[in-house]
């Protein structure tokens, strides 16, 4: 015997049990569910004040409900014990969900690493460029330049060469 719960005995039952000329009623209504302020173990009963006084049974609807503790079975799951088992699934059920939405966090995550990545790429990176035509005839012409800064016309055949692949590369771009 694990566990055990109370069960009310209301004053209207009493009075149904001991009333046998009354015939009964064949509709049952829905009774409120006791709360735990008015559950009252079973050697703390309240009774009317002069309940004490009479043990006749036309005197019991003055009564208080009394509250008789019932063992419940192992065998047979309590409702505390089925609303537990209730909530145990909900929060398993939450707990995957939350795993599926971390791992869809981390995926998301990756992706956009990985685009930021490739527009960081295209971003910064020089799309392709055909090198400078004449860049050593260039280089000549400006090293005569630089040796010759008091007679620049010792460089007329550097600066030939350099015009003449100037004249190439735009025959060429056309």
């Amino acid at each position: 015997m694990g566990e055990s719960f109370t069960i009310q005995i209301s004053t209207d039952l009493v009075r149904r049990l001991t009333n046998t000329d009354a015939k009964p009623k064949k509709s049952r209504e829905a009774k409120p569910k006791a709360s735990q302020d008015q559950l009252q173990p079973l050697g703390k009963k309240k009774l009317a004040p002069n309940a004490e006084k009479s043990s006749s049974p036309a005197m019991w609807h003055q009564q208080a409900p009394i509250y008789l503790p019932v063992p419940v079975s192992p065998s047979l799951p309590s409702p505390a014990t089925a609303e537990l088992e209730a909530i145990k699934s909900v929060l398993q059920e939450s707990e995957k969900v939350v795993e599926k939405l971390e791992k869809q966090e981390i995926n998301m995550v990756e992706e956009l690493t990985q685009r930021a990545k490739e527009l960081r790429e295209k971003e910064f990176k020089l799309p392709y460029q055909k090198p400078m035509p004449c860049l050593n005839e260039r280089e000549d012409c400006l090293q005569c330049y630089k040796e010759n800064l008091k007679d620049p016309l010792k460089c007329a055949s550097a600066v030939k060469k350099f015009a003449d692949c100037a004249l190439q590369a735009r025959r060429e771009a056309g």
